[in-house]
């Protein structure tokens, strides 16, 4: 199972183009193309990132197009598409809803998944929020976390087992027993799954030194602290070096150490995994910006 070393601390990044939601999109990403998509990829993958992230929505309601768009590729097989474009970096939705599917479907997606990346799968698990994509699914919103409580042991069982309640299924996955599973969100609704359920938390948004300890606290009355668990922390935007432009309120840029400092500073302890997010006004920017973070920053933030 993937595992993030004992006394190092990883850093991956959530993909720009492959979602477009108008909160967060850059104006470059409107015009960027499935080319441009697979060198972020790359770029990552040459760069030692931990992991590309892909986010999952189904449909967006007109009345929130406004603002979350509706340009949302679909989760798994834009992993998929990845896999073969990359060799090292590890594939990570954040989040799949699993409230939209049967454990026994989203199963079968993860382990193949994982058969044809060769062992590179990271199972990112949410519980979904937009009211009317549940409702046109069929699924009870109000019921979203306890639906993904239900699904969750299924979906272990099946990730491990070749047999659940006499069914079976096959590609197995690479990994042994299973593709670790990363629960999102920062509800304490959310860290009470990661402590029970998960061998991941993905906060939505940074983390904070109480919702670690809380995260610690629960995992022990589980019996569950002595296994390892990644807990992430989601940075500011970064830009490294002096920006000739407008980075916006809230960038973290400057000398190299300077933002390690500042990122350290935010990052609670007990915390392994960093998420980052970049400024940028171009694919080539972009690429450049994750390069320089990767070998002027990231050494100095990635051992614990």
């Amino acid at each position: 199972m993937i595992e993030i070393p004992a006394g190092t601390r990883a850093f991956g990044i959530q993909l720009p183009i492959q979602s477009k939601s108008k909160t967060f999109v850059a104006d470059w990403e409107f015009s960027a193309t499935p080319a441009d998509l697979a060198r972020v990829a790359r770029t990552a993958d040459d760069h030692g990132y931990f992991y590309i992230a892909v986010c999952d929505h189904i449909a967006i309601p007109e009345s929130l197009a406004s603002t979350m768009g509706t340009y949302w590729q679909d989760c798994i097989a834009t992993l998929s598409w990845l896999a073969a474009l990359t060799e090292t970096t590890n594939l990570l939705s954040h989040a799949y809803v699993l409230p939209y599917r049967h454990p026994l479907i989203a199963a079968k997606e993860f382990a193949t998944l994982d058969y044809l990346s060769g062992g590179r799968a990271i199972v990112g698990i949410g519980a979904g929020h937009v009211e009317a994509e549940f409702a046109v699914l069929g699924v009870d919103h109000a019921r979203r976390g306890k639906l993904v409580e239900e699904k969750l042991p299924p979906l272990i069982a099946a990730l491990e087992q070749e047999f659940v309640d006499g069914l079976g299924a096959q590609p197995r996955p690479v990994q042994s027993p299973r593709p670790p599973v990363w629960i999102a969100g920062s509800s304490p609704a959310a860290i009470r799954r990661a402590a029970t359920y998960g061998d991941g938390w993905l906060p939505q948004g940074p983390s904070n030194a109480e919702m670690v300890a809380k995260l610690q606290a629960q995992r022990a009355e589980r019996g569950r602290a002595d296994r390892p668990m990644m807990i992430g922390h989601i940075t500011p935007f970064l830009y490294v070096g002096t920006p000739s432009w407008d980075v916006g309120d809230g960038t973290l840029s400057g000398a190299p150490g300077d933002i390690a400092e500042q990122i350290l500073a935010d990052t609670a302890a007990g915390v392994n995994q960093l998420q980052v997010r970049f400024k940028a006004r171009s694919c080539d920017e972009i690429c450049d910006q994750m390069a320089a973070f990767s070998t002027e920053v990231a050494p100095l933030l990635t051992k614990i």
